[in-house]
C-alpha cells in the first residue's frame, strides 16, 4: 500500500497555478463570485437557494452544512477509509470529524470564505478546482462528492473521469445522489430568498441510476454498494 498523500492547509505552489485555478474554479460553479454564497458561509445561515433559469428554486441546507456531522453523514464518514479528498469540502464539518478520528483528510472547495471556515473548524483544506492540479493525485484511497457536489461543473462524466485520475486503484468514491430518478444539466445562481444572486454557473442533478451508468461508461468506476438514511440516497463506486 503506497504512503497516504500530505495534507496541507494551503498549498505551497499557489502561485504557479493561480491563473489556471482561476479560470477553473469560475467553471467548476462561480461560489467564489457568489456574494449570498459567501455571506451565509461567514454567518452559517441562510436562507439560501440555487435558483434555475426556469424560475424554481431548490433550498440549500446552509445550517446542516456548517453544523457538526448528522447520522445520514455519519454513515458516509464510517466508510472512509486511509486518506479522504472532500471535493467541494465546503465549511468542513466532514474534514473536522475525520480529523476527530485521526483520519488524514483534505478538502478542496473554490471558495476561499468555505475553506477558511474549514481550517478555523480543524480541517485541513485548499482553495482549488478539484480541476487544478492537486496534491496526491492517484494515491487518495477514499474521496467525497456529498451534498449534491456531483453536480460541479455541470458534468457528471466530466467529474467521474477527474476523480478517478485522483483515487487509486482500489480506491473507493462516496457520492450522494438526488433522492430521485433524474438526469439534468443546467444554470443556476445562489440566490438569499430576498433578492441578492451571484453570478450563473453549470450545475448538474443526477440520481443514482444515471450516476451508475455514467460511472460505468468512464470504465474506471464500478458500483460498490447504495444506501439511504435520513431520506437522503448515497452510492460507493470502486476505482477499477
Amino acid at each position: 500500500m503506497s504512503a497516504p498523500p500530505r495534507v496541507q492547509a494551503v498549498p505551497e505552489d499557489h502561485g504557479k497555478h493561480e491563473a489556471h485555478e482561476t479560470h477553473e474554479a469560475h467553471e467548476e460553479h462561480a461560489w467564489s463570485r457568489c456574494d449570498p454564497w459567501s455571506a451565509a458561509l461567514r454567518s452559517g445561515r441562510g436562507p439560501l437557494y440555487l435558483h434555475r433559469e426556469d424560475g424554481t428554486r431548490h433550498p440549500l441546507d446552509i445550517e446542516r452544512w456548517c453544523a457538526a456531522p448528522d447520522a445520514a453523514d455519519r454513515t458516509v464518514i464510517d466508510r472512509c477509509r486511509d486518506s479522504v479528498l472532500d471535493i467541494g469540502c465546503g465549511p468542513g464539518r466532514f474534514l473536522a470529524a475525520l480529523a476527530e478520528r485521526s483520519v488524514a483528510a483534505l478538502g478542496v472547495d473554490a471558495n476561499p470564505h468555505a475553506v477558511a471556515r474549514a481550517v478555523r473548524g480543524g480541517g485541513g483544506a485548499l482553495c482549488r478546482s478539484v480541476f487544478a492540479p492537486l496534491p496526491g493525485t492517484g494515491r487518495w484511497h477514499t474521496a467525497l462528492l456529498v451534498d449534491g457536489n456531483i453536480g460541479i461543473g455541470g458534468d457528471p462524466p466530466r467529474l467521474l473521469r477527474r476523480t478517478a485520475e485522483l483515487v487509486r486503484p482500489g480506491g473507493t468514491l462516496l457520492v450522494e445522489t438526488a433522492a430521485h430518478a433524474v438526469d439534468e444539466r443546467l444554470s443556476v445562481r445562489v440566490g438569499d430568498g430576498r433578492g441578492g444572486h451571484g453570478a450563473p454557473f453549470p450545475w448538474a442533478r443526477i440520481g443514482s441510476t444515471a450516476l451508475l451508468r455514467h460511472a460505468r461508461g468512464t470504465g474506471a468506476w464500478a458500483g460498490a454498494g447504495e444506501w439511504e438514511a435520513s431520506g437522503r440516497r448515497f452510492v460507493a463506486l470502486r476505482r477499477e
